[in-house]
């Protein structure tokens, strides 16, 4: 018979000890016991059981459907595959081509129900170990987060990643050249008042290397750095869980992110004080809703600042083609809506607001107002004479007893 060897190994540990080839010598002496034609070897170094995507494999089974082979040599079932329901697709495709399989420890599968059964055993418990071992190493590392150690190998910009040692757990420790652009950054967005273009065109301009080594800056790095909160102290383990994914055409896991009380805190060395890092937040706000892309003539001015003088609740803003075919813009409640409303019969009454006569409306006052100081003054003081004086206690006196 031609025949083929497959071996495999989960790991690079498994890979250096040599596993691959002591699976080889096996499989090699097994041929040349039962007097067959070796015309292939195929191995999968470092490639998880759990899997079908793997090149060595996937050159098996091309040779299988090629009519190169007529028997494969496998050391065990779970060599082959660990879970028992992608064993039965590769040994039915195989069969199917009309290539036997054989297993150096266990006996051949053939037409004995006996062996059969063993072989669907042995892939239950390969399976089960599989997900023991995956269970395990989870809540080993969940364990590892909970003591204050830093699973992730991929460290943020401005910090480099101190291995476990004898001296202690894995850790994060700042690393100044970086951290030092990570300070201009902030300094330069809060206090400089730049924007996250502007601090692009800056950093480029002064070659400094971007987190991947780059030597261009893009926003989206900038906005996913000021965002980041392990720079003032703090990173986070089990953000995400890895679900099932359904439908053709997609991967069969995704990522999920997992709610906000399920993350594991972690301790690192700050760069930038709490403060700022707020500062940074709020100036990210503030020019996300006062975008001048947001302000444009002819756009909705009062976006975001009105309320329905009904009902309460904010407008939204909508375009409807009048009459004559042009299209006008309006504010309208959002209880307009009978299902945010709460129900027909709470729907808001008001009808819809021309958005330029609105906004040439309020504009006009705003002008008024500024070509009046002494207006402006006097609303002040009227605002700060109201306003509690932050030292000012809220809780009434105690009485004497």
């Amino acid at each position: 018979m031609r025949v083929a060897i497959y071996a495999r190994v989960s790991t690079e540990a498994q890979e250096a000890r040599g596993t691959i080839g002591s699976q080889l010598a096996v499989l090699r002496s097994r041929v040349v016991a039962e007097r067959d034609e070796l015309v292939a070897e195929f191995c999968d170094d470092g490639y998880s059981g759990a899997r079908l995507d793997r090149p060595g494999l996937d050159a098996l089974r091309d040779a299988a459907e090629a009519g190169l082979l007529d028997g494969v040599w496998c050391l065990s079932p779970d060599r082959l595959a660990r879970a028992y329901a992608y064993q039965v697709i590769v040994l039915d495709e195989l069969a199917r081509l009309g290539v036997a399989v054989r297993f150096a420890d266990a006996p051949a599968l053939d037409d004995d129900p006996q062996a059969r059964l063993l072989t669907q055993v042995q892939g239950v418990i390969a399976e089960y170990e599989r997900a023991k071992i995956a269970e395990r190493y989870r809540r080993g590392k969940l364990w590892r987060s909970r003591s204050g150690e830093v699973i992730s190998w991929k460290q943020p910009y401005g910090y480099r990643r101190i291995p476990r040692s004898a001296s202690g757990p894995a850790h994060l420790a700042a690393f100044e050249p970086e951290a030092t652009v990570v300070r201009r950054i902030f300094d330069d967005y809060v206090a400089g008042g730049h924007s996250m273009r502007e601090l692009t065109r800056r950093l480029n301009a002064d070659g400094v290397p971007s987190p991947t080594g780059k030597p261009v800056w893009g926003v989206s790095t900038l906005g996913r750095l000021l965002r980041n909160e392990a720079y003032v102290g703090r990173v986070y383990y089990n953000r995400t869980e890895l679900v099932p994914t359904t439908g053709p055409g997609r991967r069969p896991t995704c990522q999920r992110p997992r709610a906000r009380d399920e993350w594991v805190q972690i301790a690192v060395p700050a760069i930038v004080p709490d403060d700022v890092f707020e500062a940074a937040q709020r100036v990210s706000r503030d020019n996300a809703q006062w975008s001048p892309r947001r302000a444009e003539p002819g756009q909705w001015l009062l976006r975001g600042l009105l309320k329905c003088g009904t009902c309460g609740v904010g407008v939204n803003c909508h375009k409807m083609r009048g009459r004559n075919g042009t299209f006008h813009r309006y504010y309208y409640c959002r209880n307009h809506d009978p299902l945010r409303a709460g129900g027909e019969q709470r729907r808001c009454p008001e009808r819809n607001i021309r958005s330029d006569a609105l906004d040439g409306f309020v504009f006009d006052q705003v002008r008024q107002a500024l070509l009046r100081p002494a207006v402006l003054l006097t609303g002040e003081r009227a605002v700060a004479v109201r306003a509690p004086h932050p030292t000012t206690s809220c809780s009434p006196p105690s009485s004497a007893g």
